[in-house]
């Protein structure tokens, strides 16, 4: 195998030396973290409108309160955003930050080159 391409061995093993930054480790916590990372990041990539309320719903064994508590911390730590719709400003849709889309696209191009 040529040394210039990353195995996937190796890829796991710089993603776990970076455990310790930014979204790496956020959307790894728990399967709860990661379901909601990939909820908003398929409507993002499908163009569709993704209520907090909505994903609440969606996401799987997780209490109302902790879908709460996560979406907060993202917002927090600057993953997501929060945007009032203009028809019913109670209604909040999640948008993934800029960052954090570049920085999953990188991760799926990455995943998208390794060989086996």
């Amino acid at each position: 195998m040529p040394k210039e391409k990353k195995t996937l061995l190796d890829f796991w093993e710089d993603q776990m030396r970076q455990s310790h930054t930014a979204s790496n480790y956020f959307f790894r916590k728990s399967p709860s973290h990661y379901h909601m990372m990939l909820l908003v990041m398929s409507a993002h990539k499908e163009n569709k409108k993704l209520s907090v309320e909505e994903l609440k719903t969606k996401l799987f064994k997780t209490s109302r309160p902790k879908s709460a508590l996560i979406i907060n911390e993202a917002c927090e730590k600057g993953f997501f955003r929060l945007e009032k719709t203009s028809t019913d400003q109670r209604v909040k849709n999640i948008i993934p930050s800029d960052s954090f889309v570049k920085e999953f696209n990188e991760y799926l191009d990455t995943l998208k080159n390794i060989s086996y």
